[in-house]
């Protein structure tokens, strides 16, 4: 596979990754770490890039994706997790997300306003254009690598570039999360970005694509998809940086509730009114290709799960569902995904570390049951506390975990529940005996 294909195929991937979330993330890190920017931002680096990138290289570990992985769980499992991912990072939630943030960033600030006409005109045109560059997944990587990444880029060299000439006041002192543990804080915050989920959507459109070329071999398979992980790390990595850089610099000159504002505030100082149109494109462009391969995506697996309908069909349903959606508005999507989302990210991690480690215990259904199994409990309690639905029982045993207060309660119970099942599988040689002779077979075919 040549060298310029992979680079290719590294920003198609870039692009599918680089929503609105990821342009805002950066801004807010930057804002509120100020003197201690730059510990912060390798943390976010380190989760925000390492883990959505990490779980593309998963899937390329495996010949069924995703479904291979949570199938070691139990094959019903597979089909529901799996289905539960494209669902919500698909028409429920991601795709619609992404179109209201690109109308709210990119489109209502040129209309006046937001406005619920307005919203359907914006989704439908949105959305046709989603469905038509969709329809031929084999031209995917010419028409986001090589075409839409390079506007991106130009966008987002604009707003980095316009921040060298932003009055400069010094860094403010660091906010109360990244006073004492700026590291720690910004590793946080890169992983609540979410992308892990997404990570195991784009895998197959990754994959598929480096298969296209030529490439059967499964090393060779998993080597050009580390190849093209690492062009996809190096430039979120450098766009990351800039964009919190930008942060830092506009973090003197006002109090801004959140990064959208802080990024049109420094787009207009740098550029005046086009600096609205300019981050006006950026949204919009990020937006979209992630959009574009969600729909793809969705459109791949859900084709392969149902016989019954091709893939021309499950786009049409996805882009439909979506522009409805969508014109629900962006509070009340993310009011009832966040639920969903708290429950199922945990689980993602989780699978994605014992894709890498599980040769080092033969991909023991035992290993992989238990540490699924306890983290569900954990990630299942914490998303009916979105919900505001409170189980006693579990709280008073949920709150001794350690990293309850960040979000990450589910780490210990997810280790108990490996080592657990790593006991069980010493314990019944039989059946240890039947999984590793099943295991060498799949890895001879």
């Amino acid at each position: 596979m040549k060298n310029s294909r992979t680079i290719a195929v590294g920003f198609m991937l870039f692009a599918m990754f680089f929503g609105a979330g990821n342009l805002i993330y950066p801004a807010s890190l930057g804002m509120g770490a100020g003197e201690n920017y730059l510990p912060a931002i390798i943390g976010f680096i380190l989760t925000g890039v390492g883990l959505p990138v990490t779980a593309v290289i998963a899937l390329s570990l495996s010949k069924n994706g995703a479904t291979e992985i949570a199938g070691r769980v139990h094959p019903a499992f597979a089909v529901t997790f799996v289905s539960l991912i494209y669902l919500a990072i698909g028409p429920f939630f991601g795709i619609p997300r992404a179109a209201n943030v690109a109308y709210e960033m990119g489109t209502a600030p040129l209309t006046g306003g937001l406005s619920s006409p307005i919203l359907f005109v914006f989704s439908l045109i949105f959305f046709t254009i989603v469905f038509l560059i969709s329809r031929n997944p084999s031209k995917l990587v010419d028409i986001i690598g090589q075409w839409l990444t390079p506007l991106l880029f130009l966008s987002i060299a604009a707003l980095a570039a316009g921040s060298l000439f932003l009055p400069s006041s010094g860094s403010v002192a660091p906010g109360e999360k990244y006073g004492s543990t700026p590291f720690f804080s910004g590793f946080v915050e890169g992983y609540l970005t979410m992308d892990a989920i997404a990570g195991l959507a784009f895998g197959i459109i990754v994959i598929t694509s480096i298969q296209q070329q030529g490439v059967t071999d499964q090393k060779q398979l998993t080597r050009q998809t580390i190849k093209a992980g690492a062009v996809t790390a190096i430039v979120l990595s450098l766009v990351y940086a800039a964009i919190g850089w930008v942060g830092v610099k506009m973090a003197p000159s006002g109090d801004f509730a959140s990064g959208s504002l802080l990024l049109s505030s420094a787009a207009e100082t740098m550029f005046g009114s086009a600096g609205t149109i300019i981050l006006g494109l950026l949204v919009t462009l990020a937006c979209f290709t992630t959009c574009v391969g969600l729909t793809v995506t969705c459109g791949q697996y859900f084709s392969k799960r149902i016989p019954k309908l091709n893939y021309l069909q499950v786009i049409t349903i996805v882009t439909i569902l979506s522009l409805g959606i969508t014109n629900l508005g962006l509070n009340q999507i993310i009011k009832y995904s966040v639920p969903v989302l708290t429950f199922l990210y945990p689980i993602t991690i989780v699978l994605v570390i014992l894709a890498f480690i599980g040769k080092y215990f033969r991909h023991s259904r035992y290993v992989y049951r238990g540490a699924v199994a306890f983290t569900t409990v954990i990630s299942l309690y914490e998303g009916l506390q979105v919900l505001e639905i409170s189980i006693e029982p579990l709280t008073a045993f949920v709150e001794m975990l350690p990293f309850v207060t960040i979000g990450l309660a589910w780490v210990l119970p997810a280790l108990a529940g490996g080592v657990l099942g790593a006991i069980i599988h010493v314990l019944m040689p039989s059946s240890s005996k039947r999984r590793r002779e099943k295991y060498a077979l799949s890895r001879s075919k």
